[in-house]
């Protein structure tokens, strides 16, 4: 008898579902949402039409034109919602004559929807989806009114199409408090009437967009979540995805590929990020041979097109250190003095004290560690930020000052939020003897 395990079965009913869900639902989602101007009633539809699908088509099949079906069955689903709605408000006028006259009449725009035909021939996905609704609700998602954790779970749930359990597990919270966290965001939009539309300045909001995806792509390229190893390829490939979507939507905008150079030249170093045990290796240590040159490839041309032009911004001068790197034959090769110099302008840019601690990484690798250190006291405000006392540490190394060293080390092995990073630091501290 053979020792072999027979591979699971691959359900192609299920995986069509699972896609249209990533793919087709959230750009069903943003027009019905536009259309009849109600986000809970659009996500409610579009669910609606999910469980639909999971209930008929095992049966029947997948239809032909899956983005056509799922927006046919949200929008009947949308208008059967509505019509219960009104039914509760008639009887509830029936029973309760003294209500104010106005709420007898009705929603005019609401029940033109009702009205509305529902041609089983439309589709979204193939050339009649408008793309600013889509932009329209990547921007709600990411408005200025919602702290930071609701845009990152409203724009992976809406617009990313993730289930709840999905971006729970990804972010190491409990499911119930992620929907909850859901649920207030979009009592938020609802109570603030906050428009799903284009704001007067586009770009504005567009950082908070690219500033949302990085800071997901980043918890993929780091994961928090000891039990899901140190990469989270789901949220990398998330992030990408979406960045490639803002950058459809926005072609008329430097940062958005920017953003996704960024993203691609990270991404194709990810399979020598760690070693068989799942520990970090140094970006000098790396096998580049390993690296991706096809991602690189796509990421320089990226970048190419984001400089032609002729918006400079952050993203594109963290692309261009990311390239550098990239594209550098061997961990000599660096340019260290380029990369010092566009670490300057970038902290010109963005006044941020992360970027003023890579830029002492950079320093002192273009001019020795001394001059790193001196960059190093100037940074404020990350006391509690690991990676500056391990940059110390490995700064303090360098220059034999050894006590240094481990005091800096061990304050960043308290501070590590990551396994990899502590077994790392361990290294560090059993090295120094």
């Amino acid at each position: 008898m053979s020792n072999e395990q027979t591979p699971p079965r691959i359900d192609p009913v299920r995986q069509r579902l699972d896609r249209a869900m990533r793919e087709d639902g959230p750009r069903v989602l943003s027009i019905l949402a536009s259309r009849f101007g109600d986000l809970d009633l659009a996500d409610d539809a579009v669910q609606d039409a999910m469980v639909e699908a999971a209930r008929t088509w095992p049966e029947h099949g997948v239809p032909a034109n899956v983005g056509g079906w799922l927006m046919t069955t949200a929008r009947r689903r949308a208008h059967d919602r509505l019509r219960s709605a009104r039914r509760a408000a008639a009887r509830l006028e029936w029973s309760a004559p003294l209500i104010d006259e106005q709420r007898q009449a009705p929603d005019v725009r609401l029940t033109d929807m009702i009205d509305e035909p529902t041609g089983a021939g439309d589709d979204p996905i193939h050339g009649a989806t408008p793309p600013d609704e889509r932009l329209r609700l990547l921007l709600l998602c990411c408005h200025p009114a919602l702290n930071v954790e609701a845009q990152v779970a409203l724009t992976l749930r809406l617009v990313g199409g993730l289930t709840t359990a999905e971006i729970a597990a990804a972010f190491l919270i409990p499911e119930a408090t992620l929907a909850q966290r859901i649920v207030r965001a979009k009592s938020k939009i609802r109570a603030a009437a906050i428009p799903l539309s284009l704001p007067d300045q586009l770009t504005d909001r567009l950082n908070a967009v690219l500033a949302v995806l990085y800071l997901v792509f980043n918890e993929g390229y780091l994961a928090h979540d000891d039990a899901k190893g140190s990469i989270r390829t789901d949220l990398v490939e998330e992030a990408i995805r979406l960045t490639r979507l803002v950058g459809e939507l926005a072609p008329a905008e430097a940062e958005p590929p920017g953003l996704l150079a960024l993203e691609l030249f990270h991404q194709s170093r990810q399979a020598s990020r760690v070693d068989a045990l799942g520990d970090l290796v140094l970006l000098d240590d790396q096998d580049r041979t390993t690296w991706d040159r096809h991602v690189i490839a796509e990421a320089n041309q990226v970048l190419a097109d984001a400089m032609a032009m002729m918006q400079p911004g952050p993203y594109q001068v963290q692309a261009m250190i990311a390239a550098h790197h990239a594209n550098a034959p061997t961990a000599a090769d660096t340019d260290w003095v380029m990369i010092s110099s566009l670490y300057a302008q970038l902290d010109a840019m963005s006044n941020s004290p992360v970027v003023r601690l890579n830029r002492a990484v950079a320093v002192a690798m273009a001019d020795g560690p001394l001059a790193g250190l001196e960059m190093l006291d100037h940074v404020v405000d990350l006391d509690t930020y690991h990676l500056l006392w391990a940059t110390r540490g490995e700064l303090c190394r360098r220059a034999n000052r050894n006590s240094d060293a481990r005091r800096a080390f061990e304050h960043a092995l308290d501070l590590a939020p990551n396994a990899a990073e502590r077994r790392h630091l361990e290294r560090r501290l059993a090295a120094l003897g």
